[in-house]
């Protein structure tokens, strides 16, 4: 495939050098065509070494080529990484003063856009309006990330990092990841959980003390978003619902519904359990919730009798709930049910003892056990999951980033609903 990478003028231009290596190296012909900014914080020379290609900026280059009706017409896919807030607006507005804008203008490929700048830029109404007229004319945009920006600030804006954007393009342009090198979009085999619909839980649940205290836990929804993201790779069409989570929502995603405690969790997965193939409880439901809400801020005083006794009582148990509506339910309700189990283990018992005890009382379909400790699991970037079936199936080991955790364990699970084998039927497989 032919893929043109432009390149905004913005101090992320530079990230931009490994998102033309990414897409070489899968065998794509990449093209650069920076804006005249650009150039200022990444050197032509780079980029015509990176991309095997010569550079250019201006209209009026190469003129009897017509070189950007050339590019336009020949692109299979217009990459814009880093979308400044000019550059945006110059988009949004159809001007054409320079290659990148009459590319853009003149192609018919797919244009995905990665905005970059500052948060209040971002923020703005009127970025946030070219954002919406650019959705408008078939544009895709990769959601800016939350993190570090230029100089001490911190927030919204930051490019997403050069191997998610191109994973994401990847997912956006229907193109199959295995099989890049050849520049083949995915068929339905590659597409695993085409037609099916996926409610995926993630994050932490906080359940409040008083309007400023609240009872949570450590889980940064990193694993949840992880499957919603792969689950989309994969052609199913994905309902986030979302506690706490650390990491950005992707914005590919069918829809989205923000939560924070464990009962507005179960409320808003009854809501639609009844139109889910599957549902994944990735979240971390907590177990107990304070028994009384004091609605003014709990004071400490100078007396120690006087501290506070938190009464905790007990929450719904959302997965066994799920499972008991399905037994009631049969034909309107989820064909598939996993949940997720993360331990710690003691002295008697292992991690996965307590997992395979939990996955009996559950009755769910799978269970996704973890180790986790104050260093392992939440918040991590990897994972390690034992997937137990509860259909007498293989116990599967997975092992790797957890997109790729989440990838092997959604095809394992589409496998067997779909009557096949699994793919090492012998015994555990590790992704690495």
């Amino acid at each position: 495939m032919r893929v043109v990478i432009g390149i905004g003028g913005g101090i992320a231009a530079y990230k931009a050098a490994m998102l033309l290596r990414l897409f070489g190296k899968a065998g794509h012909e990449v093209i650069a065509v920076p804006t005249e900014a650009a150039l200022k914080f990444v050197g032509q020379p780079t980029l015509e070494a990176l991309s095997g290609n010569p550079v250019s900026v201006d209209v009026f280059e190469r003129v009897p080529e017509v070189n950007h009706v050339r590019q336009a017409e020949e692109a299979d896919a217009v990459i814009v990484a880093p979308a400044t807030a000019d550059l945006m607006a110059r988009l949004a507005a159809g001007r054409a003063n320079d290659l990148l804008t009459a590319t853009v203008l003149t192609t018919h490929a797919p244009v995905i856009l990665a905005p970059a700048m500052h948060t209040q830029m971002w923020e703005h109404p009127a970025t946030q309006a070219n954002v919406a007229t650019l959705k408008s004319f078939g544009y895709r945009v990769i959601e800016p990330a939350v993190g570090r920006l230029t100089g001490p600030d911190s927030g919204v804006g930051r490019l997403p990092e050069p191997e998610d954007i191109y994973a994401q393009a990847l997912m956006l342009l229907g193109w199959n990841q295995d099989a890049v090198g050849e520049g083949q979009p995915t068929g339905g085999s590659d597409l695993p959980l085409a037609g099916q619909r996926l409610l995926i839980t993630a994050g932490g649940t906080r359940e409040a003390l008083d309007p400023v205290r609240f009872l949570g836990n450590r889980s940064s929804g990193k694993q949840g978003i992880a499957l919603a993201t792969a689950a989309s790779e994969l052609g199913a069409k994905v309902h986030l619902i979302a506690a706490h989570v650390e990491v950005e929502i992707p914005g590919h995603l069918d829809r989205v519904t923000r939560v924070s405690s464990a009962l507005q969790l179960r409320e808003a997965v009854f809501a639609h359990l009844a139109d889910t193939d599957v549902l994944m409880m990735t979240a971390a439901v907590a177990d107990f919730r304070p028994a009384d809400y004091v609605g003014t801020k709990i004071k400490k005083t100078d007396d120690p009798a006087q501290d506070p006794v938190i009464q905790l009582v007990r929450n719904p148990d959302v997965l066994k709930e799920a499972v008991i509506y399905r037994q009631s339910n049969p034909q309107q309700s989820p064909h598939t049910i996993v949940g997720f189990a993360a331990e710690t283990g003691d002295s008697t018992t292992s991690p996965l003892e307590y997992g395979r005890a939990k996955l009996a009382r559950k009755g769910c379909d799978y269970l996704a056990v973890n180790t986790v400790s104050e260093t392992q699991g939440f918040g991590a970037e990897d994972n390690a999951i034992t997937l137990l079936s509860g259909k007498g199936g293989h116990e599967v080991s997975l092992q790797g980033s957890k997109l790729d955790v989440s990838r092997a364990m959604l095809r394992h699970i589409a496998q067997e609903f779909n009557n096949h084998s699994p793919s090492s039927p012998d015994g555990p497989r590790e992704v690495q």
